[in-house]
């Protein structure tokens, strides 16, 4: 390989002359600043490209290479991991050109036009940055999808993001069937307006149980069941402030204790009510649960906490059912599945299977902020089509609970957690 070396007085500059003189097939090794801009002195930057030694000059006034298929442009006999290297490298240099070039554009009071130059040279980074990108993904993984239509290149990133955020491979490759059948060509052209497309369908499948207030002269009636060790005390203890110190209106709420199997969790509970000055009633035997429900007859809110349980102990979750089955009062009660976001799809279906009986209303995920990956959330309220009511983002009571909406999860899914864009 033959290493040359051009100037000029911009990175962009010299990038220019470097396609002018070797075209669109020599690799870009480096890029440096040789002489700082200064007073009486403009700066100076040298780019350092490799070209084969048996390449061929470009013609003058021939097509560029740039409009052939980008993938015709170089061989692809070299191991994929020296290839995602240069792919890697490559990306850097161009982020250093936009960036230079931005800098040292002058400034004046009035708007200047850019030259013709400068924006075609940003128009083909911009091209070529999508270009590596696409050819990135190409190398993610060497199993071919299931889909029966081929994946085109700017649907790989897509892919591989959705693939390892954890979801069901079937749920994957029908939602990509539905976004290749239709998406509209024009929208197809950059893995951008891609990944944006597949975001608004995936929101579009996610049900969600908006939170409401209850209506006048009647209470919501709350019931957390699930696994042990998910959350569903601290749960119950965020929920309890959100409703009665957070919303713009503050009401009544009462709490019920029906894990005594837990000495901890009936005093956790039981402090959190002495600090927020809530009644709670604890209920020992399902003859027990109506009376406890009427105890707290003023409360505009009553939310029951249940004993945790293994999915595969019927026992237990027999004796919540039998509580729900003893329920003689006017009340009805909200069932919600609380489950952590940091286990496996076929963990969360079969703790959905087993708690089902229960009469599931709505979901509410916890452990948000441990886990990476959430396409198993999204997997699930697919499969179930059963909404989710809340995410739980944390430890801390009561900041850390989010209502949850699919803009949020698809977020999430796409981009990792973040504690900035709790809802």
């Amino acid at each position: 390989m033959k290493i040359l070396t051009f100037s000029g007085a911009t990175p962009a500059e010299a990038l220019k002359k470097a396609q002018l003189e070797v075209g669109e097939e020599a690799m870009l090794i480096e890029t440096r600043e040789v002489q700082k801009k200064s007073l009486g002195k403009s700066a100076l930057y040298e780019i350092v490209v490799g070209v084969e030694e048996n390449a061929t000059p470009p013609a003058p006034k021939a097509k560029q290479k740039s409009e052939e298929p980008f993938m015709k442009q170089r061989p692809l006999a070299q191991k994929s991991s020296d290839v995602l290297y240069n792919i890697s490298e490559a990306a850097k240099q161009i982020s250093k050109i936009a960036e230079v070039t931005e800098e040292d554009r002058p400034s004046r009071q009035a708007p200047m036009r850019e030259s013709e130059d400068l924006k075609r040279i940003k128009e083909e980074i911009e091209k070529l940055g999508d270009k590596v990108k696409l050819i990135q993904n190409m190398f993610w993984s060497e199993k071919s999808p299931k889909t029966t239509a081929a994946i085109p290149p700017e649907f790989a990133e897509i892919y591989r993001l959705a693939q390892e955020s954890g979801m069901d491979q079937d749920h994957l490759d029908e939602i990509m069937h539905l976004t290749l059948e239709h998406m509209p060509s024009k929208m197809r052209e950059s893995s951008e307006t891609v990944k944006r497309y597949f975001q608004v369908l995936m929101r579009k499948m996610i049900p969600v149980r908006m939170e409401s207030a209850p209506k006048l002269g009647s209470k919501k009636v709350i019931m957390l069941v699930g696994p042990t060790g998910v959350g569903k005390t601290t749960s119950i203890a965020k929920l309890a402030a959100r409703f009665s110190y957070l919303l713009e209106k503050k009401y009544k709420v009462g709490l019920v204790v029906l894990d005594t199997y837990r000495i901890g969790a009936v005093e956790q509970l039981m402090q959190y009510a002495r600090m927020m000055k809530l009644g709670i009633e604890t209920v020992v035997d399902p003859p027990e649960f109506s009376s406890a429900l009427n105890a707290l007859r003023y409360s505009d809110y009553i939310l029951i906490d249940t004993m945790g349980s293994s999915p595969y102990d019927k026992g237990k979750i027999e004796k919540i059912y039998e509580c729900l089955r003893e329920n003689n009062t006017e009340y009805t009660v909200d069932v919600v599945l609380v489950m952590p976001s940091s286990i496996k799809y076929d963990d969360l279906k079969a703790t959905y299977e087993n708690f089902a009986p229960l009469g599931i209303d709505t979901m509410m995920f916890t452990k948000l902020d441990e886990t990476r990956g959430f396409g198993n959330i999204f997997s699930l309220v697919y499969e179930t089509k059963v909404p989710i009511s809340y995410f739980s983002v944390g430890q801390e009571v009561p900041e850390d609970l989010v209502a949850a909406t699919s803009d949020f999860l698809v977020d999430c899914l796409m981009n990792g957690f973040s504690r900035g864009e709790r809802v």
